[in-house]
């Protein structure tokens, strides 16, 4: 018998054996970012249902056609915000919380999730912090006030995108929400 090498098997093998680069690294649990955002401030959950309308308005702005879920939003016990929201980097999601003030002024954002294999710089406190003191009335454009990272451009665009996304969320919606008494 003639034993002839099938191109389809060999890929199939090597595709098999070959490592897998790509892990999830998990900066910090949506915990850790609440209290680094809002320390000492109590927290509770408020979701909220997201319209195809306000997804569309959001989209809009943001460029970001992945759809937003509503059910990851906190309240903070002074009135800011806190979000969970995910973009793709390049070809994987990212995980990032966007904590707004009262006035729908970003205090911060934490990279809780990256999975790509590189472009990782987007969850170093030195490129995050571009992002204090932004408000829906700023660009929050990349290569506009917020700077790129050689090797990272899609997922600087897209962290970008989404905490625009986040500023259109508080001023289409969550600004008029009444605070709760607790």
């Amino acid at each position: 018998m003639n034993w002839k090498l099938n191109p389809y098997a060999v890929a199939g093998l090597s595709i098999l054996v070959a490592p897998i680069f790509a892990q999830a690294k998990i900066y910090v649990s949506s915990e850790q970012a609440q209290q680094i955002l809002f320390s000492n401030k109590v927290l509770s959950k408020s979701p909220i249902i997201i319209t195809d309308d306000l997804q569309e308005k959001m989209q809009a702005a943001s460029s970001i056609r992945h759809p937003f879920q509503g059910d990851r939003i906190w309240r903070s016990s002074d009135g800011g915000w806190f979000v969970i929201d995910e973009v793709v980097g390049k070809h994987e999601m990212i995980t990032y919380a966007v904590a707004l003030n009262t006035k729908g002024s970003v205090l911060g954002i934490e990279v809780l999730e990256y999975v790509e294999s590189y472009g990782y710089e987007v969850a170093e406190a030195q490129w995050r912090k571009q992002f204090v003191g932004k408000t829906i009335n700023d660009p929050i454009k990349l290569n506009q006030d917020i700077q790129n990272i050689g090797g990272a451009t899609l997922s600087c665009k897209h962290l970008t995108d989404g905490v625009k996304r986040i500023t259109v969320l508080y001023d289409l919606t969550l600004k008029n929400m009444p605070v709760k008494s607790q």
